[in-house]
């Protein structure tokens, strides 16, 4: 009961909220509360909500689209103009709700048409259905509805024309500024009121939900003004109602939602303005002899047509649709700064490196020797001793370099597509510039992806053309063969099967580099020449005790809180995520056999999951003592929401705020401590802003501390079910 009332409170305050692009549910209480200035209005609107999220309910419709009010907001849009356009009597009911079982119908069944072409919804339903209300409204038969005198349904018919407004509050009359009215009665007009009391509680609204969303708004605003002061489009004015339910929708809808907020989305934010200008002269002109009023249409058709637009360029520009929409501009650009950068994992296949232990780059990317122009995308790699010698005494036969006759590994798993094994090992000093790229293997990872390594030993092939090879299987021996006056291997990555085939540039999926004699975690990154680099060495305890699979389930206890139930889930598009069954909190991880990592958490920052999130956000699978992991949050995990939200304001322009992450892993024969701490760099200032310890003994985790803005939490960790 508790779950089903949750449920149905979520998905009112959703409905309201996601008029503005939000699903946040003090924004959505607060548009319920000022519909209701309008009374006949907001409960129209409501009602239409009510009925809209039964159909849905009791016709099985998508569950997650009902709670986010994607199937309810037309349906409320719909309520809303019915209430400010007409009389309520009898008639009125009986339209109400049949015009909102009609729109939630359109929602559903244009909503699946608009999602195969992965295009949103909008307000399309809205506006064809209150279109065949007027239509019928105004014919022969009248329907039984009475308009009332609306000063929405006069700006819509007569825009601009308008002498001035006066704001009635506690029985007092006071005036506004003439911009200052009317930047607020723009805003009111979205839920078709005129009262810059209820503009002032959606701007406050808009404000707490996004301070890029109210930035764009007022400047979409002031430039829209300064469009029509200086052309005269309008001599008598903006209609209110154009400027909030168009020209600052989609304003908002193109500079923050729907693509990643920045200079240059706040740029098209202005330039669509005029454009939003002439769509709405035109349409007016197309469907004045229909008495129809255009409504938000211009703002759903331009929204449309920039997504659209924008797709067909070439991928990798500056201006970044949202691909995973959070309905929140401040989190959608966090996320996407943060995760640009460590997500590589859903970008590139894993490509390790093809040998074992310590390694040097003796030749890079486009080295001076041989890697060189199409070819230049290449790696040579030497073993050197602590002098920076690659052999021993006295260097003059191939068995006396350090890499002659090592292990040759599979750096990811394929096919082997071409092997050559015949030819000579070269004498020290000489080369084969007949047969120049010795014995090679080419191995085929993905269709346009194939690795190869060359300079191998004669007849150490292990694989045969058609073999299937797992990453990490031994494929061959380092030689001298080739173009090779001392031993060395080849290594690069192409798009074709062939030996000697041009290189493509990729990175190494992770690998320790030394760094001052200490080592430093790379992850999908290309060494540089003279890097030493070895493979990962995964600590098989510390791996074991971060295998969430799906069914895994924990106990978390902790003083002052709630038990909290854990369980491993993966979602739809097989991304897995850890649930908190008791504060329906939910944290993303990937695990990618070298390291676990959360991408995103959703929900009650007071519950225990989200300082499990804050405290293992990177753990990788190794106890090296002298390996530290850093990391990189998004800002939203900032508790310090002053400054946060000051900065939320020029974020787009420039980051002057970061919130780190670093681990470290100590480890013995039955015991692993992870510490983590957390630090908020502002414009230089470095404050460490959480301290966290997790425990682990016999494979699995069994504790974590962590002190968070001064106050320290002991976390019993016992897990129910394990892999």
């Amino acid at each position: 009961m508790k779950a089903k009332a949750k449920f149905v409170a979520e998905s009112i305050l959703h409905s309201y909220a996601i008029l503005f692009f939000s699903q946040h549910s003090v924004f959505g209480a607060l548009l319920l509360l000022v519909t209701f200035l309008s009374p006949i209005a907001g409960a129209s609107g409501l009602i239409a909500v009510l009925l809209s999220m039964a159909i849905s309910v009791l016709l099985n419709c998508h569950r997650e689209s009902a709670r986010m009010g994607i199937y309810s907001f037309n349906p409320l849009l719909f309520g809303l103009g019915l209430g400010a356009f007409y009389q309520l009597n009898a008639a009125f009911i009986v339209w109400l709700l049949v015009g909102s079982l009609l729109v939630t119908i359109i929602s559903v069944a244009l909503g699946a048409f608009f999602c195969r072409y992965n295009f949103p919804l909008l307000s399309f339903p809205f506006v064809i259905g209150f279109w065949l209300l007027l239509l019928s409204a105004n014919s022969i038969y009248h329907m039984g509805l009475k308009q009332v005198n609306s000063a929405v349904l006069n700006e819509l018919f007569a825009p601009g024309k308008d002498s001035g407004f006066n704001v009635p509050l506690l029985c007092c009359r006071f005036t506004l500024p003439h911009y200052t009215s009317l930047f607020f009665r723009a805003l009111s007009a979205v839920i078709f009121q005129n009262s810059a009391i209820t503009g002032f509680v959606i701007a406050a609204g808009v404000f707490i939900h996004s301070r890029i969303q109210f930035s764009l708004m007022v400047l979409s605003f002031s430039a829209a003004c300064l469009i029509n002061g200086v052309t005269g489009i309008y001599p008598e004015g903006i209609s209110y109602y154009h400027l909030g339910a168009n020209v600052m929708m989609v304003s908002g809808a193109l500079g923050c939602f729907f693509f990643i907020p920045s200079g240059r989305t706040y740029l098209w934010s202005v330039i669509v303005i005029p454009l939003t200008f002439l769509l709405i002269n035109g349409m007016t002109k197309v469907f004045w002899g229909f008495d129809l009023p255009i409504l938000s249409l211009p703002f759903s058709l331009l929204t449309i047509l920039f997504i659209s637009f924008f797709r067909q360029r070439a991928p990798g520009g500056k201006l970044q649709l949202t691909l995973l929409q959070h309905y929140s501009p401040e989190r959608n650009l966090y996320q996407q700064l943060t995760n640009s950068n460590r997500l590589s994992d859903l970008e590139f296949l894993k490509i390790s490196l093809p040998f074992m232990g310590s390694w040097t780059v003796s030749q890079g990317y486009d080295g001076d020797i041989t890697h060189r122009s199409a070819w230049g995308k290449a790696l040579d790699f030497v073993i050197v001793d602590d002098d920076g010698k690659t052999y021993q005494l006295p260097g003059a036969e191939p068995q006396d370099f350090y890499c002659y006759n090592k292990p040759v590994l599979a750096c990811a798993d394929g096919t082997i597509a071409e092997v050559s094994d015949h030819i000579d090992d070269n004498p020290i000093g000489v080369i084969n510039e007949v047969e120049n790229w010795g014995n090679s293997i080419v191995i085929k990872h993905a269709e346009g992806l194939y690795s190869q390594v060359s300079h191998l030993k004669k007849n150490s092939a292990k694989v045969k053309r058609g073999d299937f090879v797992r990453q990490g299987d031994i494929i061959g021996h380092c030689g001298n063969s080739g173009r090779s006056p001392e031993p060395h291997l080849h290594f690069q990555l192409q798009a074709t099967p062939y030996i000697g085939s041009t290189t493509i540039s990729y990175p190494f999926a992770w690998y320790l580099g030394k760094n001052h004699g200490k080592n430093k975690l790379f992850s999908f990154d290309i060494p540089e020449e003279g890097t030493v680099l070895s493979p990962i060495s995964i600590n098989r305890s510390l791996k074991h005790a971060f295998n969430f699979h799906p069914g895994y389930t924990a106990s978390l206890l902790a003083q002052n809180h709630n038990t909290e139930q854990l369980e491993v889930f993966i979602d739809p598009w097989n991304h897995t995520y850890i649930l908190s069954k008791t504060t329906g909190a939910a944290a993303y991880f990937i695990n990618n056999g070298s390291s676990f990592y959360f991408t995103s958490y959703y929900g009650n920052r007071n519950s225990l999951l989200f300082s499990f999130y804050l405290s293992a956000y990177r753990i990788v699978f190794t106890a090296d003592p002298d390996l530290t992991i850093t990391d990189t949050y998004p800002l939203q995990a900032s508790f310090n929401k002053p400054v946060l939200w000051l900065h939320d304001l020029i974020a787009p322009f420039k980051q002057l705020m970061k919130l780190t992450y670093q681990g470290k892993c100590i480890a013995n024969s039955e015991h692993i401590e992870i510490l983590a701490t957390q630090n908020l760099d502002v414009m230089g200032r470095n404050t460490q802003t959480m301290a966290a310890s997790i425990q682990i003994t016999n494979k699995v985790i069994n504790h974590i501390s962590i002190k968070l803005n001064g106050r320290l939490t002991e976390i019993k960790w016992a897990s129910e079910s394990a892999y």
